[in-house]
């Protein structure tokens, strides 16, 4: 075969391959438009999303806050007269009854001091004895001018001298006899011990400031949170109700229920540089789950709202005019509704109370509202555990 039927051939087949390409590529943008067509004959596809349904229930209403754990009560154990420590007689973090010893001091210079006391009582009643034995017999001898008005005079103010001096002695003796019971330190409080500061051996001192230990109250125990300064005529509302009930929760992310009790105060002002009032409210503490010092959360039971209106609190948007819901149609195709929430209640299941805007029995969208704008349809799928309708 020569160059020039080679050459022709060549070409030949670039011609066809060309031809099979527009070929090709007129069939795809045929295919294409037709398949657009049919999309736009269709409309666009559905938003797959949750829903739920609008119901009347009871709804407890919460308000939550931060708090600090407090001690009932805190003894700081230190000793009332000087002198060595002789022993402590408990353990560190132990629970101590009222009344328990925790501590002695030397007492030996105190009995002494009890001793000195009683003696010179007994020395000054010895002397009135004296002396009132005197004064009877100058008082049978007046009458006969046998004696002196002066001596007897005399001698009624020495008995009187020393009828207060036993009551000087008495005071001594009842002084001694406490500065003795000082030396046994016990505890004024049940609670529990914290830390040892002070070792056998060492001098305490009355007016020192270093505690033996300290003991601190904690079944039951306080909790001191916070509210907004707005919630104070409901808060106040509710407790001329009767006891507001309160639950303290972890501040460790798994939202553990520590314990449950009551509020017991409104502090008497307002913080103005927070905006929020203070409260105090006690818990039984039986397993000792509140520890003095500890932050917990708050949650506490204002009230209950009865039949009313609800939808999860996932429905909710906010837009520039306020919350509103994506409500479902028959048709499918979703509806904006402005809202008026009364207020949400805050949990896990957390739902929120419709005041106007929506009926019972309505549906609505609870997930992908990102994806959804007024008009359109939507596909609802249902997931276990969800009221998905």
């Amino acid at each position: 075969m020569n160059a020039h039927s080679l050459r022709s051939k060549r070409v030949q087949l670039g011609l066809a391959v060309a031809v099979a390409i527009v070929v090709a590529t007129l069939v795809w943008l045929r295919v294409t438009r037709a398949r657009s067509a049919a999309q736009e004959r269709r409309g666009p596809s559905a938003v797959a999303v949750y829903a739920a349904q609008a119901r009347r229930m009871d709804v407890p209403i919460y308000l939550d806050g931060l708090g600090t754990v407090q001690a009932f009560y805190t003894a700081n154990i230190t000793a009332q007269i000087d002198g060595e420590l002789l022993s402590t007689d408990f353990v560190e973090g132990q629970m101590v009854k009222k009344g328990e010893l925790l501590a002695q001091i030397d007492p030996r210079p105190s009995q002494a001091a009890l001793a000195g006391a009683i003696a010179v009582k007994a020395k000054d009643r010895a002397q009135l004895a004296g002396a009132q034995d005197v004064l009877n017999q100058y008082e049978e001898l007046a009458p006969a001018n046998l004696t002196s008005k002066q001596s007897l005079d005399s001698q009624r103010a020495l008995v009187q001298q020393l009828q207060a001096q036993i009551q000087v002695d008495q005071a001594a003796i009842d002084t001694a006899r406490t500065q003795l019971a000082y030396t046994r330190i016990t505890s004024p409080i049940s609670g529990r011990t914290g830390i040892r500061t002070i070792d056998p051996g060492n001098i305490v001192h009355a007016a020192g400031t270093n505690p033996i230990v300290v003991v601190t109250q904690v079944q039951p125990i306080s909790v001191v949170f916070t509210l907004p300064e707005q919630d104070l005529a409901e808060v106040r509302l509710a407790l001329g109700g009767g006891p507001i009930h309160v639950t303290a929760i972890a501040r460790d992310g798994e939202r553990e229920q520590l314990d449950q009790g009551t509020v017991t105060l409104i502090d008497n002002q307002i913080d103005q540089t927070t905006g929020t009032m203070r409260l105090k409210a006690s818990f039984p503490n039986l397993h000792s789950t509140l520890w003095p010092g500890q932050f917990v959360a708050i949650r506490m039971h204002l009230r209950t709202e009865h039949d009313v209106v609800t939808i999860p609190s996932s429905a909710l948007q906010r837009g520039p005019d306020g919350l509103f819901t994506y409500v479902i149609m028959p048709d499918s195709v979703v509806q904006v509704r402005a809202l008026k929430i009364d207020r949400e209640a805050n949990g896990a299941d957390g739902v929120s109370v419709v005041d106007a805007g929506l009926q019972s029995g309505e549906r609505v969208v609870t997930s992908n509202q990102l994806r959804l704008r007024p008009g359109a349809r939507v596909l609802v799928i249902r997931r276990a555990a969800h009221s998905a309708i």
